[in-house]
């Protein structure tokens, strides 16, 4: 059958057709804000001695805010290392003309990764002798040495070589002539507890149990070697911690690890959670809202739809338990979560309509919500809040 065509209907024709043209802001949507980023990374290298260098750990796609992004902003910010989880990360800044010393902060077991891992230039975490081997036949055979980081337990149990053998350990690693040690690092388990400070805590343990390893090394005659421990929550603690390099990951982001923290520290949020109002219905009292009528309405409601839900990395046990803001006021949010919407309470208001944006996480006037509030309700941790936002939240950065 034969369509004609009018004039008026040929218009349709100049409208966009490609997923290349839908606007990032159409439905939901992540800010990031780069200033707010190296506003955090300067405040933070300047608790730090002039020879403590900060690595920013930017694995999980930066923390779910952008990589490239937020390496970009760490390094202008002072950042002198970056540390990622996989090769593929590592591999994803240096296409991207990232040229800072890259940490693979996960273990890298095969000679195919050990050999990708050489030839982009990234250093990987070694945590064995035979990774040490490997390495040092790779810088062999290209006649180059390959950099690397040795890998300490202290207390996780997790990579790293066993503490107690790593003395005897480290004397065969010296002999190999292809490898350059980097640095010698360990990885806190508690540091963000509340008891770190107490000498008998954990935390002050793997410290002491560090530095002795180190003191039997005579690490202290190679100046060249970066000594690291601290994470975010170590950092903080005191200066004890910091050694050649501290890594920071949530504190980069504008978060605290610590319910106690340095007062003349104002870390700024990097990260701004918006969503489009999709659909406005009014309902009657009595009426069930969502999957499973955990939620019936007291009274008659208005509710909002936004485009947003579990799919794209929104807790669905945060359930009746979030707010939202529109213009400096709370709204809650009501009924069950669902994949890829969710109902917000709007009774009363006047200004809210379909296309309005609401803010989930980020600041409006004086309100605030924070990946530390849903984390609570969550009964979770913040660092598994701002990894679990999907990708088709597109990022949008905002300076």
């Amino acid at each position: 059958m034969q369509i004609r065509q009018t004039n008026q209907e040929s218009n349709f024709d100049k409208y966009p057709t490609f997923e290349k043209d839908i606007d990032p802001k159409q439905r939901a949507w992540i800010e990031v804000r780069g200033n707010a980023l190296e506003i955090n990374v300067r405040q933070l290298r300047s608790k730090l001695r002039k020879s403590c260098q900060l690595m920013a750990v930017v694995k999980a796609d930066g923390y779910g805010h952008d990589a490239k992004v937020v390496s970009d902003y760490a390094i202008k910010g002072g950042a002198s290392q970056l540390g990622v989880a996989t090769l593929q990360e590592g591999i994803r800044l240096r296409s991207s003309g990232i040229k800072k010393p890259i940490l693979i902060l996960g273990n890298l077991y095969t000679k195919r990764d050990l050999i990708i891992s050489f030839r982009n230039d990234l250093m990987p975490t070694i945590s064995s002798i035979r990774e040490c081997l490997i390495c040092n036949n790779i810088g062999k055979h290209f006649g180059v040495k390959f950099s690397l980081h040795l890998k300490v337990d202290t207390g996780m149990s997790r990579l790293g070589f066993d503490c107690n053998k790593f003395v005897q350990q480290f004397e065969k690693i010296k002999s190999f002539e292809n490898i350059s040690i980097e640095g010698i690092y360990s990885h806190l388990s508690s540091a963000d507890e509340d008891n770190s400070l107490d000498p008998k805590s954990s935390t002050q343990l793997q410290r002491l149990k560090f530095q002795k390893l180190l003191k039997q090394i005579q690490v202290d005659r190679n100046d060249n070697i970066k000594i690291h421990l601290a994470n975010s929550a170590g950092m903080l603690l005191n200066k004890d911690f910091h050694f050649n390099m501290v890594r920071v990951g949530l504190s980069m982001y504008g978060y605290s690890p610590l319910a106690k923290i340095d007062k003349n520290l104002s870390l700024k949020p990097a990260l701004f959670l918006k969503v489009k109002v999709a659909f406005i219905r009014i309902i009657d009292k009595g009426v069930s809202v969502s999957y499973g009528g955990n939620f019936v309405s007291s009274r008659k409601t208005k509710l909002a739809v936004l485009s947003i839900g579990y799919a794209d990395g929104v807790p669905r046990n945060l359930s009746g338990k979030i707010q939202v803001i529109h213009n400096d006021k709370l709204y809650p949010q009501v009924g069950s979560i669902t994949m890829d919407q969710m109902m917000v309470d709007i009774t009363g208001s006047t200004e809210i309509k379909i296309g309005s944006t609401m803010i989930l996480l980020g600041s409006d006037g004086d309100k605030t919500i924070s990946p530390l509030d849903w984390a609570r309700g969550s009964n979770t941790i913040p660092w598994e809040i701002l990894c679990s936002f999907k990708n088709r939240l597109p990022r949008v950065q905002v300076d």
